[in-house]
């Protein structure tokens, strides 16, 4: 399963706005250029977060963004989902009864693929803005991925 731009980016940008508002609006243009992400595609997303009531904007000189609550208060599942990214790997059609074979069936790997799906959907509900701007993401490994450690790839 991979991640869209759009759910990547709302969440660096979120990030962002975390780290740096401490109260006072921050505007698009200065996230756009730290995050290095498209202004215009910034714009959208922040249309959608502030639909969603995530962030609230402020308008005028010094205006720009602000959350719209505590960053504790805003889960990373949160952000993706508010600028539309869907949280499955299945082909499925999210909350089909249909199947994504040929016949609407279900393909064999299906309930593993929707297992996954549930994985990720608690791991990134467990995740708090808060979490990711002081970096104190919950069961953070940075060398679980190292190919470096035989153990990790091993078999059993």
């Amino acid at each position: 399963m991979k991640l869209s731009t759009k759910g990547r980016y709302a969440v660096m940008a979120m990030a962002d706005l975390g780290s740096k508002s401490q109260g006072s609006p921050v505007s698009l243009a200065d996230i756009a250029e730290r995050q290095e992400i498209s202004l215009s595609y910034l714009e959208q997303l922040f249309g959608k977060l502030r639909k969603s009531g995530i962030v609230k904007s402020v308008r005028g000189p010094g205006g720009g963004y602000l959350l719209a609550r505590e960053s504790a208060g805003i889960r990373v599942s949160d952000i993706i989902m508010a600028v539309d990214e869907p949280l499955t790997a299945t082909r499925c059609s999210s909350g089909s009864s249909e199947g994504c074979r040929s016949d609407k069936g279900r393909c064999l790997t299906h309930d593993l693929w929707q297992s996954l799906s549930h994985q990720i959907y608690l791991y990134l509900s467990s995740v708090t803005l808060q979490d990711v701007c002081e970096r104190k993401v919950p069961g953070s490994r940075p060398d679980i991925f190292s190919q470096d450690d035989p153990t990790i790839f091993a078999a059993e």
